[in-house]
């Protein structure tokens, strides 16, 4: 728990201090923005090569669209994320992948009097695009059984909505507080198939429950509270820095814990088509596994702005 809250104030402490840079949007109509990046990274080695090292490659392609609507006292934010990564080694079978991350969020809020609150209804939907694995490392890549599929588009995906209050400075800096959250989590069935005439069968299930969800159902329902906050800033010329937070607190289900999934990204451009870019995250979700999840990606290739 007290991890957790250091990653929070850590997080949210820089986007604050921000916001005394930031100035308000005032334009109205629509204004939108996007980006894709494509990392690639490699490295080989001959047969002579006597230092160690395996001969490997990985990519990732990163995209993002913001598309946003003022008009008078009315608000409409909408983020829309892709980010796919894969990587492999000259001996794997198999490649594997790196990142895999498909997420749309959209914000509408109304102005209170002039100030930068707004009343506030949140939309947040995240999956994945393809398959994922897990590999026995105690077989061979022929044997069967040596990789296992235990997650695929859809599988799982989260579904957030519910009305709250929106803080905004500006497109760039935002904190959204919805205290009435509904939140599901649906998955393939196949995935949470047990059959509970074998003894022991369904006690085995749920000693490690997928994602959380019951024995034979294909969807999670909760109830709860959600905190996400948005901040872009430029550090220093030509290095931008995004910061966004998702926090989440299930009532219905061991309330004294935070789900928190925390994503920087670190833009270093050195022209108009090549950057830079260092991205990390960390998640904590004890339905999906018992600790912080962490990423880490640095990473020079190119980038379209549009």
């Amino acid at each position: 728990m007290k991890k957790q809250i250091l990653l929070v104030l850590a997080v949210a402490l820089p986007m604050f201090l921000a916001a005394q840079e930031q100035e308000s949007d005032t334009l109205n109509g629509w204004t939108s923005e996007g980006s894709v990046s494509l990392l690639i990274n490699q490295a080989a080695f001959n047969h002579e090569w006597q230092g160690g090292g395996t001969t490997n490659y990985s990519g990732n392609i990163k995209a993002t669209y913001d598309l946003n609507y003022r008009q008078n006292k009315t608000s409409w934010d909408n983020r829309f994320l892709l980010d796919y990564g894969i990587s492999k080694n000259k001996d794997d079978k198999y490649s594997r992948k790196t990142n895999d991350r498909l997420e749309i969020n959209s914000i509408l809020g109304q102005q209170i009097q002039d100030s930068n609150w707004y009343y506030s209804f949140f939309t947040n939907f995240k999956t994945q695009l393809a398959k994922g694995y897990e590999f026995d490392k105690d077989l061979n890549p022929e044997d069967e059984g040596y990789r296992t599929e235990v997650t695929h588009i859809f599988s799982p995906a989260y579904l957030q909505f519910g009305p709250g209050m929106l803080w905004k400075k500006s497109n760039d800096l935002y904190v959204n507080i919805a205290p009435a959250t509904a939140k599901f989590v649906f998955v393939d069935k196949k995935f949470t198939e047990v059959d509970e005439s074998v003894p022991g069968a369904l006690d085995a299930y749920n000693k490690n429950r997928y994602f959380g969800i019951d024995a034979n159902k294909s969807y999670r329902f909760e109830f709860g509270a959600s905190v996400s906050g948005y901040s872009k800033l430029t550090i220093i010329e030509n290095v931008v820095m995004e910061n966004i937070i998702n926090l989440y607190v299930n009532y219905l289900d061991e309330p004294q814990n935070i789900d928190i999934d925390y994503l920087m990204n670190l833009n270093m451009k050195v022209n108009q088509f090549i950057t830079t870019n260092l991205t990390f995250q960390a998640i904590y979700d004890d339905n999906a596994a018992r600790g912080f999840q962490i990423r880490e990606a640095l990473g020079v290739g190119v980038t379209f702005n549009f």
